[in-house]
């Protein structure tokens, strides 16, 4: 795989595997109680994107690198029991 696909594939990954960790470990600053005037009360009240876009980068990583290791370890659709044939 060349470098520049490589970079494309991860990069979306990392955004996809965003929208999956965003949801996780979210307060509503109505559940906490403290909502700031002009803001909705459904509104995050502690978002943690840092630590949010580091756990993207690992769960990225993962994921390409085993996309990477099934790319290169020269399986295919063939491979893959009650597949129609491709050639």
């Amino acid at each position: 795989m060349r470098i520049g696909t490589a970079i494309a594939i991860y990069f979306v990954i990392w955004w996809v595997a965003l929208f999956v960790v965003l949801p996780l470990k979210v307060r509503t600053q109505g559940e906490v109680g403290d909502v700031v005037p002009g803001t909705p009360a459904s509104a995050p009240a502690r978002p943690q994107l840092l630590l949010k876009a580091a756990l993207t980068t690992v769960l990225a990583g993962i994921v390409f690198a085993g996309l990477w290791a099934l790319m290169n370890s020269g399986l295919s659709l063939d491979d893959v029991p009650l597949l129609p044939k491709f050639h």
